[in-house]
């Protein structure tokens, strides 16, 4: 027998705010028990769970989640992240339309945007 991924756990300083941003996100919602001060919050359906934890995030993530639009473009994507309240950390975009963009939550967590999958149809046809 093995073991399964249950929840993927994000430490936090306010853990229903920073689900709420997942959840615009992920178009996914917050568990329905979640409620504002709530020491865990979890977007069920992307199995995120993240938890109030009393330290500040300090160095730069071990492990990040990475996105891909479905439903636009990257950069479109980026720019509605941006809107959302994601900052800008690093932008490894290429004129030939590879590379990602590297970005963080309101609490400084660090995930990536890559291309949707029809602009990597299309640079491959290409």
């Amino acid at each position: 027998m093995t073991s399964a991924i249950r929840h993927v756990t994000i430490d936090c300083s306010d853990a229903y705010a920073l689900a709420g941003f997942w959840s615009e996100v992920l178009g996914l919602p917050r568990h329905e028990d979640d409620k504002p001060g709530d020491e865990e919050a979890l977007i069920e359906g992307a199995g995120l769970l993240f938890v109030t934890v009393p330290e500040a995030k300090t160095v730069k993530n071990r492990v990040h989640l990475d996105l891909q639009p479905q439903d636009r473009t990257r950069e479109e994507e980026v720019e509605r992240l941006l809107a959302l309240g994601a900052t800008l950390v690093s932008d490894m975009r290429r004129p030939d339309g590879t590379g990602w963009a590297l970005l963080a939550d309101p609490e400084g967590n660090e995930f990536c945007v890559e291309r949707s999958e029809g602009e990597r149809a299309a640079t491959a046809a290409g």
